[in-house]
């Protein structure tokens, strides 16, 4: 059985390239992955930052010639690429323990636009749970999935990572937050409607407030904008009334003068009978005077005030990104125990089988020549069994040890190699096929009884989310 994770994200592909492979239902989609021979299990991630589908397969090269073409002929409709752009250019792919780290990186905010921000987690449960209620999540993305939601909830409880935000658009709204003990009652207006105003505006709009005017020089983009967020578009002409309404401004627009200046403020605050107005300017040049910080009851921050905290803040960052990786690692490696774990019990079963089919045979040469009765012929049943069970006891409790462990798949392969499991002609080899099942079915079968009662779909995709403890 292997994982096989391939997608696009914010790094590998431009919006507009993305947008085309977005996902709103992915519920179809699944079926039909996982109606094909090649894939078993599957979970599609749509974001819009992102485009991922992990699998579970157990013919890889198959799964993998899929997956590019359900991304390329069906999600992309065929449609042709931008010249500057090739599939292996915009597509990635992860295999095995790679794909289960790259996951839990996604699901723990670190492999993300912005690092630590706490979207994501909820849009791949989001996405498990879908599979989870067409059908398309197994055993297998089950566990991988609880591991995935168990490595979030450890950074977001156990580091700062998500603390202190690293963009200026952000670290103004973090300012405004500290400021005003609330900004659910707060008026903002915003002065421009580029990245920067997009930023804050997200993020005032995440942080409560309800209120927001956009106001800019060419109104059909500051329209654009409000009319995303549910804010109101006005023009530059307005700018007095708005001042006058405004509890937290933010201005980043191109200006070759100071569009927001003294006497403007002076008259906002009359109006306002000097109730606080909290100002952004992170406009280059400057949209606000800076003379305006001299006047009582107007705080005025600029874009170096706010970029020495933005530089603190990512160095901050930098350090709980490479704590939250370490217990990704751990993660990581707990899931590798697991599925090395499940590799084991077909060995073990094997090993058992081939011994039992041994003492049956021997026992049926011995009592074709003895002709003993029946109570001699049930006692030396079991005694031979008492034997074997004997003989067997230590390697086998040493081989479950060991199965976890890092050096876990060097032990089964020793096991196979000192049992004869992979030679036909082996004493008792007749009893693997006798048993007419495969190993790769025995694996899926003591997986799906590892995760047993996560059988019905609701109850698997909230059992996943829960991990250990209760979110």
């Amino acid at each position: 059985m292997k994982i096989l994770l391939v997608g696009m994200n914010h790094r590998t592909a431009p919006v507009e390239v993305r947008e085309r492979f977005a996902v709103d239902e992915p519920g179809p989609w699944l079926a039909k992955l996982v109606a094909s021979d090649e894939i078993d299990e599957a979970v599609l991630l749509s974001t819009c930052n992102r485009v991922e589908v992990v699998v579970t397969t157990r013919q890889l090269d198959a799964a993998r010639h899929r997956l590019r073409s359900f991304f390329l002929r069906e999600l992309g409709r065929g449609e042709p690429l931008p010249e500057s752009l090739s599939p292996h250019g915009i597509l990635y792919e992860h295999v095995d323990t790679d794909a289960v780290r790259h996951l839990l990186r996604v699901s723990s905010s670190i492999d993300a636009l912005v690092v630590g921000e706490p979207q994501i987690l909820g849009q791949v449960k989001d996405a498990f749970r879908e599979a989870t209620e067409s059908g398309a999540s197994g055993p297998v993305l089950s566990r991988l999935f609880a591991a995935a939601f168990t490595a979030a909830k450890r950074v977001r409880h156990e580091t700062r990572i998500a603390e202190r935000p690293v963009s200026v658009a952000r670290v103004a709204v973090d300012l405004a937050r500290q400021i005003f003990e609330t900004l659910e009652d707060k008026h903002a207006l915003l002065v421009g409607a580029g990245e920067m105003i997009e930023m804050a505006l997200a993020a005032l709009r995440g942080a409560g407030l309800a209120e927001v005017s956009v106001a800019n020089r060419t109104r059909s983009h500051a329209s654009a904008l409000a009319q995303r967020f549910g804010a109101s578009a006005h023009g530059l002409d307005e700018l007095p009334a708005l001042v006058a309404r405004a509890d937290v401004i933010l201005s980043c627009i191109a200006a070759e003068r100071s569009l927001l200046n003294v006497p403007l403020f002076e008259e906002a605050l009359r109006v306002r009978r000097h109730q606080p107005i909290f100002v952004i300017d992170i406009g280059v040049p400057r949209n606000v005077d800076p003379d305006v910080n001299r006047l009582d009851d107007v705080y005025l921050y600029d874009l170096d005030d706010l970029g020495g905290v933005a530089e603190a803040n990512a160095e901050e960052r930098r350090r709980e990104t490479i704590r939250a990786e370490g217990i990704v690692q751990e993660e990581v490696d707990r899931f590798g125990g697991w599925l090395t774990a499940l590799a084991a019990v077909p060995t073990i079963r094997r090993v058992r089988d081939r011994a039992e089919a041994v003492r049956q045979a021997e026992l049926a040469k011995w009592l074709a020549k003895t002709g003993v009765d029946e109570d001699s012929r049930r006692a030396v049943e079991g005694l031979t069994r008492a034997i074997v069970n004997k003989i067997l006891h230590a390697p086998v409790s040493r081989l479950r040890e060991q199965a976890e462990r890092e050096d876990g798949l060097a032990y089964l392969q020793a096991a196979r190699v000192l049992f004869a499991l992979d030679d036909p002609t082996a004493p008792g080899a007749d009893a693997d096929a006798r048993d007419g099942t495969s190993e790769a079915e025995t694996v899926e079968e003591i997986a799906t009884e590892a995760v047993r009662g996560l059988a019905k779909p609701r109850r698997t995709a909230r059992a996943a989310e829960d991990g250990p403890e209760s979110e």
